[in-house]
């Protein structure tokens, strides 16, 4: 049977006599068998507790020990504050305390106060050398409410002040001094107005898949706040005292009390395998802290999983029942709970701008008003929350929420109302998975909360994600945010229902986790869903193809050529209408959005409309006309040439020399452009290298023309992965006179929130150096194998090869999947060098810290199986991390 962790450990009485030395080995001893037997015992909230307790008593007795043998003045008290104030230590946490001096002190001789201050210092130096991480202040009772008055932080300390030795007398001066100090209404805005900066440096989400069990919001911390104001204004300080004062039910104690234990066990598990101070539930901790716990990875799903799913849960019980508590302390200190109510409905009244309840049974009573609150919540003016009592009331209505309640035809109604409303539908599906109520509803979202993904480019939980797409779609219905995205507000002006979006947004990705394919499995329950909630058959079948083809158009964007008639006939075929081809680009533009902020950029955004709008002319029923394509793209070019006052004829040298594949691949601005910067080099003996700002307002363009040679891609990804720039895509074209002409997007951190003038200083670089760096002769150097991310580490990619030839069997498709890193791009161009293996188009896709990048390619080295495999395995061995 695993030991249980002792009570009390204690030095002996003559631990006072001790010197340092043998007080170190003491405590540490101590120290160790208390995380000893916490690790041999089960990993259940009382044995954290019971760990956190006798830590703190064992530094209470260790401190008490060096304050004794320092000769400390008397009248002076040595207090506890803090975190460790509440007789609480974490295995890693800073002992923080105070010492306190009586009034005299300030008036002491000069050699009485250098023996006080001489004092101070060796018990502080004591217990460094003992090896307790301490964090010390020195006051006198009036220095002490001076910098609380001015810190609120320093006042919360003191408001959880303990005594451990010394003057009790200046200890209890001091309590009644803070009490009387102590305005209740003022520390409230300080505490919650810090707690919501709190939550905004978290993203607002308890469901970060790295969360903090301290500081995220429904972390320990937001326990520790209604504590504080709690006591602040005199309502208890614990949570079975503020159920005595009717704040709390004795329910929501119980489930305060598990969700606050497992918090503990986790911090506490956590420091002990970080062997140090971390409260961030890391990758690299996730699976050790899992284990820890006894749970074991199995197929289809990770013992880190589990673990965080259980954190999830527990985060979001302690986040629902601290804004309940919050806003119920609120009432009370501001009296708010007296202020004029406002009849909304028969169930529903306004007060103070929150919605209220007419009575605290009305869910239980009237089932169906459960989901009419979020109706009401949409629908009146004026309302920006639901007040405590409505939340309490939602939270124990929970039960009333079985299968009979889902399958309700009042309750269907009102859902498909939500949906249908003209506005409102963020906050309204928040506060619906905030308050668990989604979840109790469709209980296939119920089993995507706190699901996490490990594919890392989404950097939300499942559910998070899904409700990032849905607010996506539906500011694309807001003038407001036209701005954000002006294409897809324009195509949402023209779109009639916009529910229909915000259905196929729930239910995108609601499959995921099962094994399969999340967009068959999702198709069905979506299905199901339009049955039961009687949506006519048009617009559920357009649904149903929304989610079961979400993935595709961003693939074929960012995969496959767009210059290939037959890719735009193949997609247009598919999508078949318009309108389903407006949904479907909809609904991906604010999926990619919706995934991380890091994954969406401008050039994908071309990728997408290009392909939006190629395919919506295939569907007009004009034929993809290659000539007649590229003779309109010619005229617009030359008359952009007109404009920059350029020579009849300018560009004629130059597109002599040029395949049709050039002109279907660049649009009519970079032909212009190319031919304004080549015209006088066409037959140049030396690289040419030319820069501008992207049109996409993002990066640069880079344009290099130059004598062909095989290592001259490898040359150029060198040069950009040395220079810090990212590529987001290559064109690729070799002219009839054996030049290549070649166009880069690229990126960098450089020139975020840069002005005009350092755009200007970087392209002359650009220019210069590059020019410089394919003038090189000599072998390739070495790629870097660059820095692995801590998440790449956790969640490795199994690195992908895929070569095939395309559908004319005249080139072939090479596709790389793997992690991303620096230096990649390059690696791989330089095996295709190697082999002597040509470019034509290079599409780079970069979701996250994972790419799936697509290459065009040719060369002799292709038409022998034994090359083939050898060119392979090196580009696997190249993009292994």
């Amino acid at each position: 049977m695993a030991a249980a962790v002792p009570d009390r450990l204690e030095p002996p009485a003559a631990a006072a006599a001790a010197s340092v030395a043998e007080l170190r080995g003491r405590f540490r001893q101590g120290k160790a068998e208390l995380l000893r037997h916490f690790g041999e015992s089960r990993p259940t909230a009382p044995a954290a507790t019971r760990l956190l307790k006798a830590l703190a008593r064992h530094v209470d007795a260790t401190l008490v020990a060096l304050w004794d043998r320092a000769g400390m003045p008397a009248g002076a008290a040595l207090l506890a504050v803090g975190g460790y104030g509440r007789g609480e230590l974490f295995p890693h946490s800073d002992v923080d305390v105070l010492v306190l001096l009586p009034p005299a002190a300030v008036r002491q001789p000069d050699h009485e106060a250098g023996q006080t201050q001489a004092a101070i210092e060796g018990f502080i130096t004591a217990c460094w050398d003992v090896g307790l991480e301490i964090g010390s202040s020195v006051r006198t009772v009036d220095e002490c409410i001076a910098e609380a008055e001015r810190d609120v932080t320093v006042q919360t300390a003191l408001l959880e002040s303990r005594y451990l030795c010394g003057s009790r007398r200046v200890f209890t001066t001091f309590r009644h001094a803070n009490t009387r100090a102590m305005d209740p209404k003022a520390f409230l805005r300080a505490k919650t107005l810090e707690m919501r900066q709190r939550h905004q440096k978290y993203e607002d989400t308890p469901y970060a898949l790295e969360p903090n069990c301290k500081e995220s919001p429904g972390g320990l911390r937001d326990l520790q706040v209604v504590i504080w104001v709690a006591r602040a204004a005199g309502l208890g300080k614990s949570w079975n005292e503020l159920a005595a004062k009717g704040l709390i039910t004795p329910f929501e104690v119980k489930q305060l009390q598990r969700s606050e234990g497992l918090l503990k066990l986790i911090r506490a598990r956590l420091h002990m395998i970080a062997g140090r101070r971390e409260d961030r539930l890391v990758f690299d901790l996730q699976t050790a802290v899992a284990e820890s716990f006894g749970y074991q990875s199995a197929p289809g799903q990770r013992a880190s999983e589990v673990l965080m799913r259980r954190y999830y849960w527990a985060a979001k019980a302690v986040a629902q029942l601290n804004q309940i508590l919050m806003l119920n302390i609120e009432e009370h200190v501001e009296g708010s709970q007296h202020a004029p109510m406002r009849p909304i409905s028969e169930d529903f009244l306004e007060r103070a701008g929150v919605l209220e309840v007419v009575s605290d049974d009305l869910y239980l009573r009237k089932p169906h008003a459960i989901l009419e609150t979020f109706l009401t919540h949409q629908r009146a003016a004026g309302i920006n929350g639901l007040s405590a009592r409505t939340l309490r009331a939602l939270y124990n209505s929970r039960d009333q929420m079985g299968a009979a309640f889902r399958s309700d035809p009042v309750n269907r109604a009102t859902f498909m109302q939500i949906l249908q409303e003209p506005e409102g539908q963020t906050h309204a599906f928040r506060l619906l998975n905030q308050t668990s109520v989604l979840g109790r509803y469709l209980w296939v979202f119920r089993r995507i909360v706190g699901q996490m993904q490990h594919d890392l480019f989404h950097v939300y939980t499942v559910d998070q994600h899904i409700l990032m797409v849905l607010r996506n779609v539906r500011r694309f219905f807001i003038p407001e945010h036209a701005h954000e995205y002006p294409f897809c507000t324009q195509l949402a002006l023209t779109w009639d229902k916009p529910w229909v979006l915000y259905v196929a947004a729930l239910f995108h990705d609601v499959a995921k986790g099962r094994g399969g394919d999340h967009s068959e499995l999702g198709a069905t329950e979506v299905r199901r869903f339009c049955r039961d909630h009687g949506i006519d058959r048009e617009d559920a079948a357009l649904i149903e193809f929304l989610v079961r083809e979400h993935l595709r158009m961003s693939r074929i964007a960012q995969k496959e050529d767009l210059s290939d008639p037959d890719v735009i006939e193949d997609f247009a075929r598919r999508v078949d209408t318009p309108r389903y081809l407006t949904g479907l680009y909809l609904l991906t533009v604010a999926d990619i959005r919706g995934t991380s902020p890091k994954v969406w950029n401008a050039w994908k955004g071309k990728l997408l409309e290009d392909l939006y709008r190629q395919t919506l002319r295939a569907l007009g029923g004009a034929k993809p006309n290659l000539d007649a394509e590229i003779e309109a793209r010619k005229e617009e070019a030359r008359h952009l040439l007109n404009l920059h006052s350029m020579l009849p004829d300018t560009e004629g040298p130059l597109w002599k020399t040029l395949e049709v594949s050039y002109f279907a691949r660049h649009d009519a601005g970079d032909i212009a452009w190319h031919a304004r910067s080549l015209f006088r080099h066409v037959q140049a003996p030396e690289p040419i290298v030319k820069a501008r700002p992207s049109s996409l307002g993002e990066g640069l363009q880079v344009l290099v023309y130059s004598p062909d040679r095989p290592d001259l891609f490898a040359r150029i990804c060198g040069y950009f992965d040395g220079a810090g720039f990212n590529i987001l895509d290559a064109k690729v074209h070799t002219t009839r006179t054996g030049y290549a002409l070649d166009t880069f997007q690229v990126t960098s951190p450089q020139l975020e929130g840069q002005d005009t003038a350092h755009y200007r200083d970087l392209i002359s670089l650009v220019e210069t150096q590059l020019a410089h760096a394919l003038d090189a002769t000599g072998p390739l150097p070495e790629p870097s194998r660059g820095r692995i991310s801590r998440r790449v580490k956790s969640f490795p990619i199994t690195p992908r090869i895929t070569l095939r030839p395309d559908e004319r069997a005249q080139r072939w498709l090479l596709g790389v999947s793997t992690s991303d890193r620096s230096g990649l791009l390059y690696a791989i161009a330089r095996v295709l060098a190697r082999h002597h293996v040509n470019l034509q188009l290079a599409k780079i896709t970069t979701l996250g810290e994972r790419v799936e990048d697509t290459f065009l390619i040719d060369g002799s080295a292709l038409q022998q199986n034994r090359k083939q495999i050898e060119i392979e395995s090196e580009l696997l061995d190249a993009i292994s991390p």
